[in-house]
């Protein structure tokens, strides 16, 4: 059971995580290019799927410490160093995430929609454009650092007596 849980948590977090990561990535130079023009539909067009991509992402990387959990518990690791610093760095990826990525980008794609009367105010200018997108690069650089740091916990584990 073990390696099923370890297999489905491994998995889902290479289909969940990497396009969240990906996209989230694409995401500030694209809004820089659809804040700079504000009529092309299909540079607002990509901001919308970048941004729908991550979205949909994050509610189905919910499913990583899910299975993440049910493996430490299987493998009886629950208490240990690496586990707790990984749950933490997860929890504070999950809300950098949920709390500055996805409504920067929210408002980044607000401001891109040709029909947004917020299209042609403040984050149409080029100050306001070069701010919030260099925040949200930030935040995003922020959040991948924060999961590069997991993965890395998931695989060295510290202290594990398994030879990895």
């Amino acid at each position: 059971m073990t390696k099923f849980l370890l297999a489905v948590h491994v998995i889902a977090a290479i289909v969940a995580v990497g396009p969240v990561t990906v996209a989230a990535s694409m995401f500030p130079p694209a809004a820089r290019r659809a804040l700079a023009a504000p009529g092309d539909a299909e540079a607002a067009g990509t901001l919308r799927l970048l941004h729908r991509i991550c979205r949909v992402y994050a509610v189905v990387g919910v499913v990583v410490p899910v299975f993440g959990f049910a493996t430490a518990g299987q493998m009886g690791v629950l208490g240990s160093a690496w586990l707790i610093v990984s749950i933490a760095l997860t929890a504070a990826a999950g809300l950098v995430l949920a709390a500055l990525v996805l409504p920067a980008q929210s408002t980044l794609v607000e401001g891109a929609l040709p029909e947004s009367p917020r299209a042609a105010g403040a984050l149409g200018e080029n100050s306001g454009t070069v701010r919030h997108t260099a925040r949200l690069a930030m935040y995003t650089g922020l959040f991948n650092l924060l999961w590069a740091t997991v993965t890395v916990l998931m695989i060295v584990r510290p202290g594990s007596t398994t030879g990895a």
